[in-house]
């Protein structure tokens, strides 16, 4: 059992995959910081200092024994800011896709 193990760990397919895995982690690192250091600071410029917003459900107190309980809050400002991450870095895979599309036709 242990063989046959060993025999489908060194096959290609898995090896390619985990380096696919890894390799995709990093580069979702990259988008990701490209996005949030990069692109959502020119975004902001143009909202006025991001995308916030919500609506307070219950509002904070401090129960009997003085321990603070905190709001609680739909935070939509929040949700659309991840939905708008998640275009720009769908947009920039994309392009860089067809990039490499692009200069694998050319190669041939």
């Amino acid at each position: 059992m242990l063989k046959e193990f060993r025999t489908f760990i060194a096959k290609g397919n898995v090896l390619d995959l985990a380096i696919g895995v890894v390799i995709g982690a990093a580069f979702g690192k990259i988008t990701t910081s490209l996005v949030e250091d990069i692109i959502m600071p020119v975004v902001n410029v143009f909202t006025g200092g991001g995308i916030t917003g919500g609506i307070i459900l219950k509002e904070a107190t401090v129960d009997a024994a003085g321990k603070a309980v905190p709001a609680i809050a739909i935070n939509y400002g929040n949700f659309l800011s991840v939905v708008l991450n998640f275009f720009i870095i769908a947009w920039i895979l994309f392009l860089i896709v067809k990039g490499a599309n692009k200069l694998k036709l050319t190669e041939n």
